[in-house]
């Protein structure tokens, strides 16, 4: 971002431009996203866009920063409090297809339209340690069968496979069927639990 907004008013503005952004790469795709539509969706003019983004690129990584943030909000929110495994496999499945399903087109057009920076590849972020993290905690604390690989290694893989079903039923337009929640229960309880 060129500056960072400090007051409510600025912070709304900025809030503003990137769920506009958001909707319209979701609606129009890659091709059709520019700054004006961006301004004009959002209510503000060209120049109040311009004093925090200098360009669409900058847009796109606070569009996929929001939603990184939002996700690893959500994975935190599951592992919140001690719970029984069945409601912490809900509240982890409903999170991520909530966070998947705010603009169905956008992760299609984030993943294989828009360009990224190389900070979003980085194996070694600080995004990517949080995230697994998150995922190794999980493995520590829920896994109940026997296992010969790390807490580490465990949670990396869990990640991996909800993150690709995810995705695919993401670009695919298939997120909400009732039948993919299910199987990602499922695949959640074999993996951790050893029950279905």
């Amino acid at each position: 971002m060129r500056k960072r907004p400090s007051q409510a008013r600025s912070r709304a503005t900025v809030d503003a431009v990137v769920e506009a952004a958001a909707r319209i790469l979701s609606a129009e795709g890659w091709a059709g996203f520019t700054t004006n539509k961006v301004a004009a969706a959002a209510g503000v003019s060209i120049g109040s866009y311009y004093q925090y983004f200098p360009d669409k690129f900058s847009l796109i990584e606070a569009i996929r920063a929001r939603h990184l943030a939002d996700c690893l909000a959500s994975l935190k929110a599951a592992l919140a409090g001690e719970k029984p495994f069945p409601v912490f496999a809900e509240e982890l499945v409903d999170g991520i297809i909530a966070q998947h399903s705010i603009h169905p087109g956008l992760h299609r057009v984030l993943l294989d339209e828009a360009p990224s920076s190389e900070a979003y590849r980085d194996p070694q972020s600080a995004f990517e340690k949080d995230y697994l993290g998150c995922f190794r905690e999980m493995v520590s604390r829920y896994c109940c069968r026997p296992r010969q690989v790390p807490d580490a290694v465990m949670g990396t893989l869990l990640s991996d496979a909800i993150d690709g079903v995810v995705h695919n039923a993401a670009r695919r337009g298939t997120l909400q069927m009732p039948e993919v929640r299910g199987e990602l229960l499922t695949l959640v309880g074999l993996y951790l639990a050893g029950a279905g």
